[in-house]
């Protein structure tokens, strides 16, 4: 059986985990063996990033900043998880990789292209999903479920940016 590597991109509250959940359970009896695993995150060391990009004040940190920090955990998240797995054969499913970091820091935040591009080439490289599959859903039910969910007190910067930046963020993700 061939290695997948599938990832889910939206914007916030647009049903990815929902559905990472269900592609997962299908897979898996399918006799796919599974990694399911997240970004910002996957690892200690990039969850630890994640904590610092996904609470606090909006304007902690500028686009750049936001997209090292998303490159950093997501150096650690490949070679720790995804490439090991996918050398093992195994199905990876992704909530978030490149595409949440051109939409949010790049078109939603502003942050050059060209930037973008150069830290993907370093760090990505060669890995990319087989498949990306974008949920799209107005921002304003998205932001809604986004604060009904658990997480929404503790995890909710992003959420807090505002409906502009959603807007924007769901065109780029279009």
């Amino acid at each position: 059986m061939q290695a997948l590597f599938i990832t889910f991109e939206g914007g916030e509250g647009t049903g990815k985990s929902t559905q990472i959940k269900r592609l997962g359970e299908r897979l898996s009896a399918a006799g796919h063996t599974l990694v399911v695993t997240r970004e910002p995150g996957g690892t200690p060391e990039a969850e630890a990033v994640r904590r610092l990009l996904v609470n606090g004040d909006v304007t902690r940190w500028t686009a750049k900043s936001e997209a090292l920090l998303n490159y950093a955990a997501r150096e650690q998240h490949l070679e720790q998880v995804i490439r090991p797995a996918l050398a093992r054969e195994e199905t990876v499913l992704c909530d978030r990789f490149m595409d949440s970091t051109r939409a949010y820091q790049g078109y939603a935040g502003g942050c050059a292209p060209a930037f973008i591009d150069a830290l993907e080439q370093a760090v990505v490289g060669p890995t990319r999903p087989r498949l990306t599959l974008i949920f799209d859903l107005d921002p304003v039910v998205g932001l809604e479920r986004a604060r009904t969910r658990g997480d929404a007190l503790s995890e909710d910067r992003y959420e807090r940016k505002g409906l502009s930046f959603h807007r924007k963020l769901r065109d780029g993700f279009l």
